[in-house]
């Protein structure tokens, strides 16, 4: 959306804070043992006493409040009493919720416990990307740029990216126009980051997969040739400088 007055910045706050603060209380909940509905029932508390309303479950009736996948889950992943969380799994948070008609979306992968299975690598090359790419953007910036440094980022450090998964505009509904703020570059996209401006900006980045495919429940995505995908996102404000991070409750990058 674009921020035309006082009282929409406020609202994009406030929205922002509540799905990043309970992004990052259910990264510090999530215990092995622990079902991942368990984990988003916890969500769900925590939006609720915001006020808010989860954005997968009100806009298209998703099985859950948040999204959680695990290990090779790449996104979308339902929540559920039979999916137990155990040492060194990768998960996936996704939060995105709506307050007073203001939307806001964000998300993180993390290794539980120790890292037995040597994900972290992955999990640090997605963070680091991500922040490469926001700090990166400002009105004028082309976006096909943007996904040129997230493509180039993920190979120099021996991963691949997500190609049919991408960023997006976000504000007065969930997914807004630019919905095409993917992982690489299309050179024939001139479409330009415009200041003022809402999106959420997430990096998919792989080991093996570069497309992701839907399972049958018709929600869990994975990868085309398996391995592992890591996600991380933020909501941000455009700017004709450094962008405004609105959800940086989470504490990804710490």
């Amino acid at each position: 959306m674009s921020i035309t007055k006082e009282s929409e910045l406020v609202g994009m706050k406030k929205i922002s804070e509540a799905v990043g603060t309970t992004l990052k209380l259910m990264i510090d909940h999530a215990k092995v043992g622990m079902s991942t509905k368990e984990l988003d029932d916890f969500g769900a508390k925590i939006l609720k006493n915001y006020g808010a309303k989860s954005a997968p479950y009100e806009t298209y009736n998703f099985p859950g409040y948040t999204c959680i996948s695990v290990n090779e889950e790449v996104a979308h992943g339902i929540p559920s009493n039979r999916k137990i969380l155990q040492e060194g799994d990768l998960i996936n948070i996704d939060v995105s919720a709506e307050l007073n008609g203001f939307w806001s979306d964000n998300g993180c992968s993390f290794v539980l416990g120790k890292d037995i299975y040597n994900h972290q690598p992955l999990v640090n090359a997605s963070k680091e990307i991500l922040k490469k790419a926001i700090h990166n953007i400002k009105g004028g910036v082309k976006i096909s740029e943007i996904g040129h440094i997230i493509e180039s980022e993920a190979k120099k450090s021996g991963f691949k990216v997500i190609k049919n998964l991408a960023g997006h505009g976000v504000g007065k509904s969930l997914h807004e126009e630019p919905d095409n703020i993917l992982n690489y570059r299309v050179k024939s996209n001139h479409e330009r980051f415009k200041k003022n401006t809402t999106v959420a900006i997430e990096t998919f980045i792989a080991t093996n997969s570069t497309i992701a495919l839907e399972l049958n429940d018709g929600w869990t995505l994975v990868g085309n040739k398996g391995g592992y995908v890591t996600q991380h996102e933020h909501t941000i404000l455009v700017t004709d400088n450094s962008p405004i991070i609105l959800t940086e409750s989470n504490d990804i990058w710490n």
